[in-house]
C-alpha cells in the first residue's frame, strides 16, 4: 500500500522475521484512517474472494465496481487495483470516520501497513524475509509502545495465511518477471491469467461446464474439494496456470495428464 506523498519517505532499512517492529494503531490517534487515503493498492487473488463473499457481490460485479484493472510493472500481466471514492482525499471505499467497516476481510496490503514487503518470494532462500517501514510523516502509531518481531505482527494480522494462500500466484509473478522483455504472453494467456486470478466464479464455471474435466485426469478426490472450496479452487487454478504457462513437457506433469480417449 503505498501513499504517493510519503513515498520519499520509506525507510531503506532491510528488515526481517525477526527484526522489532513498534507500532499500534487505534482509533485514539489523530491520524486514524489517513493512510486508507490517497493509496494505490493491488489486490490479490484471495483479497477478491473475501471481498467479493462478504458484500455478497458474484466476481463480476466486484470486479465492476470496485475495482479498476492494470498491468503490473515489468510483467506485463493484468491486475487490479482498489477503485478509490470520488472525494478530495481520494478515500477506499470501505473507510469511514470510525475505522473500515470490512475489516475482518481487509485486503493484504491493509494487513502488512505499516510494513512494506521487498520481495514477492516465498521460496526457501526468503525464508526470512525481506522487510522495510513505511514511515509516512502523519502517523503516530511508531510513537505507541506496543513492541512485536515482524512475525509477530504478519501473524497477528492474519497475513500469514494471505501469504500461503496466494504463495503459486506470487511465484508465478516472480518468475514472469525473470523473463525478457521481448518474451510475451498472448492476449488468450492474459486473459486465462485474469480468469484465474480475479474471477473466481468464472474459473469454476470453466472448469465445471465445459470439457476441463474430460481432457485432465484430474483426482476425484480434488474435483470435490475445489467444487465446494474456493480457496482450493483458486490454489488449483494457479497450479494449472503455471503448467500450461511454463512448463516445457506438459506429458509429464502428474497433476494434469491428459485424459485417456
Amino acid at each position: 500500500m503505498e501513499n504517493k506523498e510519503d513515498l520519499a519517505k520509506i525507510s531503506p532499512v532491510q528488515l526481517d522475521a525477526k527484526s522489532s517492529l513498534q507500532f499500534k494503531c487505534h482509533e485514539g490517534l489523530n491520524c486514524f484512517t489517513k493512510c486508507c487515503r490517497g493509496i494505490n493498492i493491488i489486490l490479490t487473488p484471495y483479497d477478491i474472494i473475501r471481498l467479493k463473499n462478504r458484500l455478497q457481490l458474484t466476481s463480476d460485479q466486484f470486479l465492476a465496481i470496485y475495482t479498476k484493472p492494470e498491468l503490473l510493472e515489468k510483467t506485463d500481466l493484468p491486475v487490479v487495483t482498489l477503485k478509490l471514492s470520488d472525494d478530495k482525499q481520494k478515500s477506499c471505499p470501505f473507510v469511514r470516520d470510525t475505522g473500515c467497516i470490512i475489516y475482518e476481510d481487509r485486503p493484504t496490503a491493509c494487513r502488512y501497513y505499516p510494513v512494506g514487503v521487498a520481495t514477492l518470494s516465498n521460496k526457501e532462500d526468503y525464508k526470512d524475509g525481506f522487510y522495510f517501514l513505511i514511515n509516512e510523516s502523519h502517523c503516530e502509531g511508531f510513537k505507541e509502545d506496543k513492541i512485536q518481531t515482524i512475525t509477530e505482527w504478519r501473524k497477528g494480522q492474519g497475513v500469514d495465511i494471505h501469504d500461503e494462500i496466494n504463495e503459486g500466484w506470487t511465484e508465478l509473478l516472480v518468475k514472469k518477471r525473470s523473463f525478457p522483455k521481448n518474451i510475451k504472453l498472448t492476449d488468450q494467456s492474459k486473459k486465462m491469467f485474469f480468469m484465474i486470478s480475479y474471477n473466481i466464479d468464472k474459473f469454476k464455471e470453466f472448469v465445471f461446464n465445459s470439457s476441463f474435466l474430460e481432457r485432465y485426469a484430474i483426482d476425484s478426490a480434488v474435483i470435490e474439494d475445489i467444487k465446494s472450496d474456493e480457496k482450493a479452487l483458486l490454489q488449483f487454478g494457479i497450479k494449472w496456470l503455471v503448467h500450461i504457462l511454463f512448463n516445457k513437457d506438459k506429458k509429464d506433469d502428474p497433476e494434469f495428464k491428459v485424459a485417456s480417449a
